[in-house]
């Protein structure tokens, strides 16, 4: 199966059976150029905020993982300044077998349950480890001035 009609599936999978609190697309007509949607899990820093993902696949997929970035600006131990996204199914953990429906729940978990052990941005894992109560008012910050 060729990239084009696995990713082609994929999203008519999603469309069938739609994510709760995540919505994803090809933007325009472009099957390699996504955009997704989280809403910011409940009981964290991020609950009601709108973040948005960019995800950019090559002609390897599903045999190698997206590019995946947050367009929003989000305070997190593993999502830096320019959207990077530490997560281990993004690099050498990725496996054929995942799906976007996969991927983009890892990553709502990600929000939900931060790694500060292996940041991509020190300071917030640091602010996280050390004094949670001022990591969570800085990350409240960020979603009522960026994720709206």
């Amino acid at each position: 199966m060729t990239a084009a009609r696995r990713l082609a599936k994929e999203f008519q999978d999603l469309i069938k059976n739609p994510l709760e609190n995540i919505s994803t697309g090809p933007i325009e007509d472009n099957i390699f150029k996504w955009e997704a949607t989280i809403i910011g899990p409940i009981a964290t820093p991020y609950e009601g905020g709108i973040f948005k993902i960019a995800m950019d696949f090559t002609t390897d997929y599903p045999f190698k993982a997206p590019k995946c970035n947050f367009v929003t600006r989000v305070y997190h131990p593993n999502i830096n300044s320019a959207g990077c996204i530490c997560l281990d199914i993004l690099k050498e953990q990725w496996s054929a077998s995942l799906t976007i429906s996969k991927l983009l729940l890892s990553i709502c978990s990600l929000l939900n349950d931060p790694n500060p052990d292996d940041p991509l941005d020190s300071e917030s894992a640091n602010m996280y480890k050390n004094n949670r109560v001022e990591y969570e008012r800085i990350a409240r910050m960020y979603t009522a001035n960026y994720a709206n």
